[in-house]
């Protein structure tokens, strides 16, 4: 579909079972092929990224092995891919890419990696740094800092404490976390220069990993210690592991049972999940939404607010960065302005997301600031002052982009949007799931 048009609705009501987490199943699929034994991964997503990351395992000569209902049974290699030399495709997917360089590395063997154009404009010199700390060969094919990227034998060895920046991207250590065990003969020190930004996404990293069997403690908040080996199994695989539902796609639905009065619950995520975008509920009970949650589930039931609105806020965003995209459209429809701070790491996502949510914020009619690490969303001033934009909202082949601007369709007037079928990349049902809570 080149398009589609939606809205403009009044209620949001109803249920949805949330597909698996992407930064879960990304990580599971790698630990479980770098684990001895084999893992059986349910509710894992179906989605591009996750694609990426089989398809690129499979070319490394493992058996991984799609089986109805989002299970996938993956034998591991215990640390050592059976392919020694490849050419990995690996579309726009960071959460494959980077932590998969990282294991790469450690194999004393020859690997390319290269992604879509957009992959070729997101850093991985920090990554790459970390890994030349301990003797890892990677070269830039074109230009110095991002992929595509090519990996060459090596003699790995641990001399040091490992650096590596924390203030771009956390998947950089997060693939260090990863794949530093597999060479850990004596206990390994990794340190963050700098600020630490998605500080849940590494809380996720160490959850799984102690899974699979390694647990990493952290002496300080800035340091993070691996254990020596203490044989040639590293990674154990724990047997059967369950994909909790995706917090980040949680974030629509939770918006739109405030925007459309609820109640509206996501099944698959709860106040006990490990991911760090359940805090968006948080978020989203500060702008005076009427919040409750079980283990695996939240509900929202439309504002508690007097007035009947949400408010706007101010809010540090640097934990929960995804699911910040979903409160920029959520602020339009809250009373006075709502600033996000620290996100600078929107920057070098899919798209920048800083520059493209201002530009689609202003088509629909909303007054819009954007710095180098911030937006702030004064939405518009009455329902005479939503637009339309003939010309529909850009998605980017951004797939949040799209998906957060599907709540705008709670406004005064149908919503056209751009390459809707971006949403594949993590939630390929999207807009269905959508139809059918909204009307």
């Amino acid at each position: 579909m080149p398009n589609i048009e939606i809205g403009p609705f009044k209620r949001a009501q109803g249920s949805i079972i949330l597909p698996g987490s992407k930064s879960i199943s990304n990580r599971a699929l790698l630990l479980a092929a770098l684990s001895s034994g084999t893992t059986t991964l349910k509710n894992l997503l179906d989605a591009d990224d996750t694609q990426v990351m089989r398809n690129a395992l499979r070319q490394l000569g493992l058996s991984v092995i799609d089986q109805p209902n989002h299970v996938c049974v993956v034998e591991g290699c215990n640390g050592k891919f059976p392919v020694r030399d490849a050419d990995l495709f690996m579309g726009n997917a960071g959460t494959a890419i980077r932590p998969l360089t990282a294991a790469l590395a450690m194999q004393g063997a020859n690997y390319r990696l290269s992604g879509v154009a957009r992959m070729h404009e997101r850093p991985i010199r920090d990554l790459v740094d970390g890994l030349r700390q301990v003797g890892a060969k990677i070269e830039y094919e074109l230009q110095d800092g991002y992929p595509p990227i090519q990996i060459s034998a090596a003699d790995i060895q641990i001399k040091d404490v490992v650096k590596v920046r924390g203030d771009v991207s956390s998947q950089f250590l997060t693939a260090l976390l990863m794949a530093l065990p597999l060479v850990a003969y004596e206990p390994v020190r990794i340190e963050v220069v700098g600020e630490l930004i998605s500080r849940p996404y590494i809380d996720i990293t160490l959850k799984l990993m102690a899974r699979f069997g390694v647990k990493v403690s952290c002496p300080d908040s800035q340091s993070f210690a691996i254990p020596a080996k203490t044989s040639h199994i590293v990674f154990q695989s724990p047997g059967e592991l369950l994909v909790e539902g995706d917090a980040s796609s949680a974030s629509y639905f939770l918006a739109l049972g405030a925007i459309g009065n609820g109640p509206v619950r996501v099944l698959g995520v709860g106040k006990d999940s490990i991911q760090g975008d359940v805090a968006f509920a948080d978020a989203l009970a500060l702008m005076g939404a009427n919040i409750t949650a079980g283990e695996d589930w939240i509900e929202v039931a439309g504002v508690k607010n007097a007035n009947r609105k949400l408010n706007g806020i101010t809010i540090d965003c640097t934990e929960i960065p995804d699911a910040a995209m979903t409160l920029a459209v959520t602020a339009l429809f809250a009373e006075g302005p709502t600033r996000l701070n620290g996100i600078a790491s929107w920057r070098v996502k899919e798209t920048d997301r800083i520059a493209a949510m201002a530009t689609e914020l202003k088509k629909v009619g909303a007054i819009v600031e954007e710095g180098s690490d911030y937006i702030v969303i004064q939405a518009p001033a009455s329902q005479d002052h939503w637009k339309s934009p003939s010309d529909g909202i850009d998605t980017y082949d951004d797939h949040r982009m799209a998906m957060c601007f599907s709540l705008a369709a709670f406004g005064p007037h149908t919503l056209k949007i751009n390459d809707p079928n971006c949403v594949a990349k993590t939630f390929p049902t999207y807009f269905a799931e959508f139809a059918q809570v909204v009307s």
